[in-house]
């Protein structure tokens, strides 16, 4: 198994709540933010914003330098690069998978046929 292989949990789980894809997309298109600043372009509290900005943080996905009295979060390019790499790996293992089926079907249906 490659390295691209190993699917990270822990990254998958930060990356499958719709809220973090939203924060996260919000900071690819302003380049950095803050929790307050986050906050005011979602539909939820800035207490929230500053768990999903956590969980981010955990999984590696942002980084946080301090700002002032809050921390501005940018996103972290290695990281998203191997999530992204993953989300490959896993599409083209389920597209070969699925091919495999198909190709069992149509020998059924074919066998059924004669």
């Amino acid at each position: 198994m490659t390295a691209v292989a190993e699917v990270d949990d822990d990254l998958w789980s930060a990356i499958g709540d719709p809220t973090r894809r939203r924060m996260l997309d919000l900071l690819l298109v302003d380049g950095a933010g803050t929790a307050t600043s986050l906050s005011r372009q979602m539909p939820v509290t800035r207490q929230a914003v500053a768990k999903h900005l956590g969980v981010l943080d955990r999984a590696g996905l942002v980084r946080a330098t301090p700002d002032g009295r809050e921390r501005r979060y940018r996103v972290d390019d290695v990281q998203l690069a191997r999530a992204v790499a993953q989300l490959s790996f896993v599409g083209s293992a389920w597209d070969a998978r699925l091919q495999r089926i198909k190709r069992i079907a149509e020998a059924i249906q074919r066998q059924q046929q004669d």
